[in-house]
């Protein structure tokens, strides 16, 4: 079976950032998937589950909501490892293009009063979510990022080294 690209990826050595994860030709239109990595995988404590949704409810509404990249909005949603989120876009952008618009959208996580959608009707466990811990992550998050904004390692993957044999199978070191 081939190795889906996101385990190409070497965790041991990724940082919190915003990474292209993949981009997907669709006819005509390309979709790009971005990693937006909060947390160092296997390094630190994941975000914890009902601060995950919260965000999860406040950035893509922030994002469904915003004037310039409504449209553009396919996916926000958090990652089984907990650790970051997997936002796709319409089109191709570098990471870096995205860097204003994340740090919008965590701040905007300070000023809120309520999670969006986070009722019985609305939500699949409306129960489950943790805004005061939302806030703290995000603000996390935000400083992070502002205090890495010209530090490449944010926004370029660690790519797992592979040895690829001669008919292309994939060698992997137990």
């Amino acid at each position: 079976m081939e190795l889906i690209q996101s385990f190409s990826v070497d965790h041991t050595r990724i940082v919190p950032g915003i990474f292209t994860s993949r981009v997907d030709q669709l006819g005509a239109y390309a979709v790009t998937t971005y990693d937006i990595r909060l947390k160092k995988p296997n390094r630190e404590p994941v975000i914890d589950v009902a601060a995950m949704h919260s965000l999860e409810h406040l950035i893509a509404t922030f994002l469904r909501n915003d004037p310039d990249w409504k449209d553009d909005v396919v996916y926000w949603g958090p990652m089984g490892c907990l650790t970051g989120f997997y936002l796709i876009l319409k089109g191709t952008r570098a990471p870096r293009e995205l860097y204003e618009l994340l740090l919008r959208a965590f701040r905007s996580v300070a000023d809120a009063q309520v999670v969006p959608g986070a009722t019985a009707v609305n939500c699949g466990h409306y129960l489950m979510h943790n805004l005061g811990m939302a806030k703290w992550y995000a603000k996390e998050f935000v400083d992070y990022l502002e205090a890495n904004a010209d530090n490449a390692a944010i926004f370029e993957y660690p790519r797992a080294e592979r040895l690829v044999t001669d008919d292309g199978r994939h060698f992997f070191d137990s």
